[in-house]
């Protein structure tokens, strides 16, 4: 499963085992309560959650994308 994380400044992608959209937020939420910079976000999720961040390709397709500016989590259209 590839996740788009995405913020005002920052795009990054990480990748790690299947879950719903449920599971994901609860995984966003408890990254995002011990983050003190909303940019380092990325690393402290895949560090609780046993994720990996990927190298950023704009074309990349993702399973889902997490917005931080607006705490949404949705599934893009392709």
């Amino acid at each position: 499963m590839i996740i788009k994380i995405e913020g005002h400044f920052f795009q990054n992608l990480i990748t790690g085992h299947q879950c719903t959209q449920e599971e994901l937020y609860q995984k966003y939420i408890q990254a995002k309560m011990i983050t003190l910079n909303i940019r380092d976000l990325p690393d402290i999720f895949c560090r609780l959650h046993n994720f990996n961040r990927l190298r950023f390709e704009d074309d990349t397709e993702v399973g889902y994308v997490i917005d931080t500016d607006t705490d949404r989590i949705y599934r893009p259209i392709y």
